[in-house]
């Protein structure tokens, strides 16, 4: 096994003075390189992978948690400005058990669980502070969780319940809101907020809650004590509203004289206010038979009796009854009661809508002289949706477009294409300079390996004649030898010899720079013998 390794390390260290000056500094860098690359991988590797251990805490709680994390020589990571803890994955459970048992985060204890410290002898004050304060931390953890919110405080205002009065007050609730650096908290969110605290308090209503920022802004609040507060929703709201029918427009005018050649402004009036709206309708079906009917019938009959006598002209008596035929009375009353129903409804209108429209079209007069202004002002009308019974205008005019900012930004964005075209043109011919340096290295080396093969191949056939040569030589020297009975010992005396210095000479200089050949290029050398041997076997 050791002489295996030492072999190969031989082999590595022939290998590596065989090369070139640039080879030998390529290795050496490619070398240092993976060294680097190893270690800071390795000490990648070899980090422990970090968990939160605690979340959203206090300072104090987590200054606590860090004095603990400290002493017990466990490493610690501080996110999310401190609030956040991180340990190693394998230490999250051991740790948090450990922390939870001495009491750690305090601060969590701000729930339900301050409930778990009332006595017996608590008295009804201190139960009700007690539960407003449980409520509030669990409304602040619930608030936390939601995303971007980092930090939330709620306070309520409960007020005690009297029974002797007439009319009781309506709890209110604020809440305060800090996002994340990174974050904003939207209208959906804040409203989402609303809901969650009015829906947890008995008797609160949503408009009753107050929404704040950190930065002291107003995100949510009853419109009746302050209407500031929703002035910002609402000019939000208006402004994507006209944006969304400018947009609009302006894409399907774009279709009809081109990109760049119309300008539309669209300009809202949103009408906010929350009407409701009672109505009570009476109606009665005939095919209903009544609740009750009743009827009433008087019949009076008479036979005409002697009356009274009247006086007549000159004191002249009028028989009585004369003329007075028998009389009689019939009456007849009916009443009945229909069943009657009734239909209250009741509309409640949704703020938001339109009250007022006003729509300007300017046209480039370069490219609108073949459009109809008519019928594009008709199109645009119909596309908003335009209402002249609630006051809506519209105005399309046609008019000369500056265009000089529009052609010194075509001619800057040209300057800058053509100098990114630039930019890559000598970026390809820097690549195809280095491209062609490396291959004219690469050629120059394989064109000198091959020399240097030549160069070696003759030497070594140089010198291998020449051993053949003397060995030719001596053969013969040593059968003449024999054949004039010299003996062993005469023809081991016999020894070749030179024809003359110049050639002696040329045999050294060419056995010099064979050995010089093999020390330098032992792997070439190699090479060559084998394709020698190889031919041979051929």
């Amino acid at each position: 096994m050791r002489d295996r390794v030492t072999a190969v390390l031989r082999r590595i260290v022939e290998t590596f003075q065989s090369f070139t000056p640039g080879q030998k500094a390529m290795s050496v860098f490619a070398v240092i390189a993976l060294a680097v690359g190893g270690y800071f991988f390795s000490t990648w590797a070899a980090q422990p992978t970090y968990a939160p251990l605690f979340s959203n805490l206090a300072p104090a709680d987590a200054s606590a948690i860090v004095d603990k994390l400290t002493a017990d020589a466990v490493p610690y990571q501080l996110t999310n400005g401190g609030q956040t803890i991180m340990v190693p994955q394998d230490n999250v459970y051991g740790e948090r058990i450990k922390l939870s048992g001495q009491g750690l985060p305090a601060q969590s204890d701000t729930g339900y669980a301050l409930l778990d410290k009332q006595g017996v002898m608590t008295s009804d004050f201190m139960q009700q502070v007690g539960y407003q304060r449980a409520l509030e931390g669990e409304l602040n953890k619930t608030i936390k969780s939601i995303s971007g919110v980092q930090s939330a405080a709620v306070h309520l205002a409960m007020p005690a319940k009297d029974v002797f009065a007439d009319s009781q007050q309506k709890p209110t609730a604020s809440v305060l809101v800090q996002t994340a650096p990174s974050a904003k908290l939207t209208s959906v969110q804040a409203q989402a907020i609303v809901h969650l605290v009015s829906s947890s308090v008995p008797g609160l209503d949503a408009s009753k809650v107050t929404v704040v920022g950190a930065d002291g802004k107003v995100l949510s609040t009853d419109d009746a004590a302050g209407a500031s507060g929703a002035a910002d929703t609402r000019t939000q709201q208006t402004q994507a509203f006209e944006q969304r029918m400018s947009g609009s427009l302006q894409q399907m005018l774009d279709q009809v004289v081109g990109p760049g050649h119309a300008a539309v402004k669209v300009t809202a009036d949103l009408d906010y206010d929350q009407t409701e709206t009672k109505t009570q309708k009476y109606i009665a079906d005939p095919s209903t038979p009544p609740l009750a009917d009743s009827k009433k019938t008087e019949v009076y009959n008479g036979n005409g009796g002697a009356g009274p006598g009247v006086l007549g002209p000159d004191n002249i008596q009028v028989p009585v009854g004369a003329g007075n035929p028998s009389s009689g009375y019939s009456s007849q009353t009916e009443t009945r009661n229909n069943a009657v129903g009734m239909v209250t409804e009741t509309r409640k209108s949704a703020p938001g809508s339109v009250r007022k429209l006003s729509v300007a079209v300017m046209l480039d007069s370069a490219t609108a002289k073949g459009a109809n202004e008519a019928q594009l002002q008709q199109l645009v009308s119909s596309a908003v949706g335009l209402d002249a019974g609630r006051g809506d205008t519209i105005a399309l005019s046609t008019l000369a477009f500056d265009k000089s900012a529009a052609n010194q930004n075509a001619g800057a964005l040209a300057d800058a294409k053509k100098a990114e075209q630039q930019a890559q043109l000598y970026s390809m011919i820097k690549t195809g300079a280095i491209v062609g340096v490396i291959a004219l290295l690469l050629l120059i080396a394989m064109f000198s390996t091959r020399r240097r093969n030549k160069k070696l191949d003759k030497l070594l056939k140089a010198e291998v004649a020449q051993a053949n040569t003397d060995r030719a030589a001596l053969d013969a020297a040593n059968t003449r030898a024999i054949e004039a009975d010299g003996g062993v010992d005469a023809r081991l005396a016999i020894a070749p010899a030179d024809s003359d210095d110049g050639s002696a000479a040329e045999r050294e200089a060419r056995h010099r720079e064979l050995t010089s050949l093999v020390e330098q290029q032992p792997e070439e050398v190699a090479q060559v013998l084998r394709g020698w041997l190889a031919d041979r076997r051929n």
